[in-house]
């Protein structure tokens, strides 16, 4: 991975180096940039054996934007499997990264700065083909060659002279658990009002800092606490997903989450057995105050994810194909990071499946057809009250999930 920095217009009449160095501790130099005027991209990654972070500040120039989109391609077999202050995808090389809805205007001469976080098998060189809304920038320098090492910058490459890491272990460099946005989302809980990996769980029955719940009616479901499926630690909650109505079964969080105000963030790592049926199920529910304390719903139908409205049935996305093409299934049988975004205040919210963006699974506050045409047929301005987890089947379909190292925070806490 390499520091990737544009030159200002001012000084593309100099001679610009870029050093880039490769897992062997090759040195590449790549000559002057030509970026569009007043566009700049700087891209700083961190690299350790097998990951990366990157800081990614972007500036417009002397014109403001009221929403960007950035696009770079990378060299190798880089792959962006989280992202923050930005909402990112990747096809192929490829990479996208929109602005979230706080941060989408950037002023003349301002800037802004969010981040990605991905894997890779080997190096894979600099990164290319920077755009800011379709208009390029840092131009394309020639292909690299080899310079002397001096021309290395000292300050962000590995010494020449270090051996690799013969474990998988992160070097020193590598992002910190606890370590702001700006480094990289952490990976635990950071300062999240609710961080629970069910470590504490001394019985077979959740108990606690969460209580059995069975909203509506109880039947032939169970949550018990479970010692050999986890994702991490020792303990992770088992539910046994009984098929057919009635049988709701969830573990309510007696945490007081008042404190998190209109905006909302989850992390949940989850893992089951069955692929989603046709018929609508839930995984997740959150009451709503602002909606008769009915809960807001994530859940399946039509064999992908979706978010559902208790008080109406309405769903994000539409239940036709068009909309249920923009969604995507839960993935069976491994551990699933499935993150939100609830903004109250605006009435939005954002869906992420281990790191990626879901377009059917995005409500931005103006309606598109098929997608979230229904989810708007209303104002819809939440205030989430908690949290709980487990099991409804309307139809048909048992399933049995695993839920582990939860979170919820006014922060994206990241996987």
């Amino acid at each position: 991975m390499t520091i990737l920095r544009a030159r200002p217009a001012s000084t593309l009449a100099v001679v610009a180096a870029l050093a880039a160095v490769t897992a062997t501790g090759t040195a590449l130099l790549t000559g002057p940039a030509a970026a569009a005027q007043g566009c700049r991209v700087d891209y700083t990654p961190n690299q350790w054996p097998g990951g990366f972070t990157a800081n990614i500040k972007v500036a417009p120039g002397d014109t403001a934007v009221s929403s960007w989109t950035v696009t770079w391609t990378y060299a190798g077999d880089e792959r962006v499997t989280n992202g923050w202050n930005a909402t990112v995808s990747q096809s192929g090389s490829t990479v996208t990264a929109r602005n979230a809805s706080y941060n989408g205007s950037i002023p003349a001469g301002g800037s802004i700065e969010f981040g990605v976080q991905g894997t890779f098998g080997s190096s894979g060189g600099v990164p290319t083909g920077f755009s800011l809304n379709g208009v390029p920038c840092n131009g394309t320098g020639p292909t690299p060659t080899t310079a002397p090492p001096t021309t290395v910058p000292p300050t962000t490459a590995p010494p020449t002279t270090t051996a690799p890491p013969t474990t998988t272990a992160p070097p020193t460099t590598a992002p910190p658990t606890t370590a702001p946005p700006t480094t990289g989302p952490p990976t635990g809980c950071a300062g999240a009002v609710l961080c629970d990996g069910f470590e504490n769980q001394t019985g077979s029955t959740p108990s606690g800092d969460w209580t059995v719940v069975n909203p509506d009616c109880s039947g032939a479901g169970t949550a018990t606490i479970d010692t050999t499926t986890t994702h991490s630690g020792g303990r992770a909650v088992r539910i046994n997903g009984a098929a057919g109505y009635c049988n709701h079964v969830f573990i309510r969080s007696t945490k007081n989450l008042s404190s998190l105000g209109s905006v909302r963030y989850g992390r949940i790592w989850v893992r089951h057995t069955t692929a989603q049926p046709t018929e609508h199920t839930t995984m997740m529910a959150m009451a709503d105050s602002a909606d008769g304390n009915r809960d807001l719903r994530v859940g399946g139908q039509n064999g992908a994810l979706q978010w559902n409205r208790a008080s109406d049935d309405a769903t994000l996305p539409e239940q036709s194909p068009a909309g249920v093409a923009q969604s995507v299934p839960l993935p069976t049988n491994r551990w699933s990071c499935l993150e939100f975004m609830v903004d109250g205040a605006a009435g939005q919210l954002r869906t992420w499946l281990d790191g990626a963006a879901i377009t059917g699974l995005t409500a931005d506050g103006v309606p598109t057809h098929d997608i979230d045409g229904q989810w708007y047929n209303r104002t819809w301005r939440p205030q989430l009250t908690d949290l709980k987890l487990g099991w409804e089947s309307y139809g048909g379909g048992a399933d049995t999930l695993w839920y582990d190292d939860v979170a919820v925070g006014s922060s994206r806490i990241g996987c």
